[in-house]
């Protein structure tokens, strides 16, 4: 904690050098951590990856971050690593990942909770837009009165309306859009669709050449 706490003053210059020398992670030096913190037990930031102030990342496997990807300001990010001795997610030993990857030119903005107590995949070109949306891998089964947890996909240039909640077992194809405030709660296959409600069903499809969908780079102007 105090090695931690020493490198988190540090002016990014040397701050990078010592968490890539002293935690093994791997940042590019083109990419940055703003007053934030960030310590999964492996981190890879690729070119040009942004993780903005007073967001936090903790109690993680492994966060990856693609070129160009970013994370905004005020999220929260945190998971249930799978070491030591914890009776929680016991039945998992094995099968189960506190990861995050994030991929090239995606984006979460501000104010979201990220809970990677089982993997969250989210492809190239991704939005999460706006404030306040949960993706929630883990909650209690009723039946078998355990802690259980199951991994999220969100697949390529899809985009997340704000103030949404996706749990642990979901999937967003690739080209899909997910209305604001909406539920989801199951895995989906069409693509080019737009998903809404609560929980979200299909509402009907969408513009496949819509320009968003075309992008060649993640940020939208």
């Amino acid at each position: 904690m105090i090695k931690k706490l020493f490198v988190f003053l540090l002016p990014w210059a040397l701050r990078r050098r010592l968490l890539n020398a002293w935690f093994g992670y791997e940042i590019h030096p083109k990419a940055r951590i703003g007053f934030a913190w960030i310590y999964p037990k492996k981190l890879v930031m690729k070119e040009k990856a942004r993780i903005a102030h007073f967001t936090v990342a903790i109690h993680l496997d492994y966060v990856e971050l693609g070129c160009y990807a970013s994370i905004g300001r005020k999220n929260w990010i945190t998971g249930f690593p799978t070491s030591g001795t914890s009776q929680h997610f016991a039945h998992q030993r094995g099968s189960r990942r506190s990861e995050l990857f994030l991929g090239e030119h995606s984006a979460i903005t501000k104010n979201h909770h990220i809970d990677c107590t089982n993997r969250i995949t989210i492809g190239r070109f991704v939005t999460i837009a706006g404030y306040q949306s949960q993706l929630l891998t883990h909650s209690i089964n009723i039946e078998e009165c355990r802690q259980d947890s199951y991994p999220i996909y969100i697949g390529d240039y899809c985009f997340i309306g704000t103030n949404s909640v996706i749990l642990g077992g979901a999937k967003l194809p690739p080209y899909s859009i997910l209305g604001a405030k909406s539920l989801l709660n199951k895995a989906f296959e069409q693509q080019f669709a737009l998903y809404a409600g609560v929980p979200a069903a299909f509402v009907k499809p969408v513009n496949s050449e819509a320009k968003f969908f075309t992008r060649q780079t993640g940020y939208v102007i």
